[in-house]
């Protein structure tokens, strides 16, 4: 039970009696200067909720039972650059849509890291030592019962260069 407290302040100008109660109360006196007409002071209590983080908002696709999932084109996007990658990614899944496909994904798989530790100089200073590093970001996207128009659309599409795609019925 929250407990509550009075404070009575003292000032030049006038008095001023503040009335809160809870942990979440912030106090705010609003103090006038007293004339002949006696104003009263007012005083303002303003209680504050915590802030809960908002979850970022994710775009659902409806999901057939799995009677209804006679087949399934799982497409798997590979590229050493991201941006590419994600618009390579999004350019297959407006595609697939154009055509009222069901898909699933972007699906983002593990970052697969190749790291590569070379000598500096030939023949000496066997500490000096360069390392390399070559990251190949990867994507999954599934679509459900695709159509011949589907399948079509996608092998007609362009693609930038630098992005690898491996295409399997399921």
């Amino acid at each position: 039970m929250a407990t509550k407290e009075t404070v009575k302040k003292s000032t030049s100008s006038g008095e001023v009696d503040t009335e809160a109660s809870g942990p979440n109360v912030k106090k705010k006196a609003v103090v006038k200067k007293t004339t002949p007409k006696k104003v009263a002071a007012k005083t303002v209590a303003k209680v504050t909720t915590p802030k809960v983080a908002k979850a970022p908002v994710k775009t659902t696709v409806k999901v057939p039972a799995k009677a209804d999932v006679i087949s399934k084109l799982r497409i798997r996007v590979r590229a050493y650059e991201y941006k590419i990658l994600d618009l390579s990614v999004k350019q297959i899944i407006d595609t697939a849509l154009r055509y009222d496909a069901t898909v699933q994904g972007p699906i983002p798989l593990p970052t697969e890291i190749k790291k590569y530790t070379v000598n500096r100089s030939a023949f000496v200073y066997k500490n000096a030592r360069e390392q390399f590093e070559m990251r190949i970001h990867k994507r999954l996207i599934d679509i459900l019962n695709p159509t011949p128009k589907i399948m079509e659309a996608l092998t007609n599409m362009s693609l930038p260069s630098g992005v690898n795609i491996d295409v399997k019925i399921i």
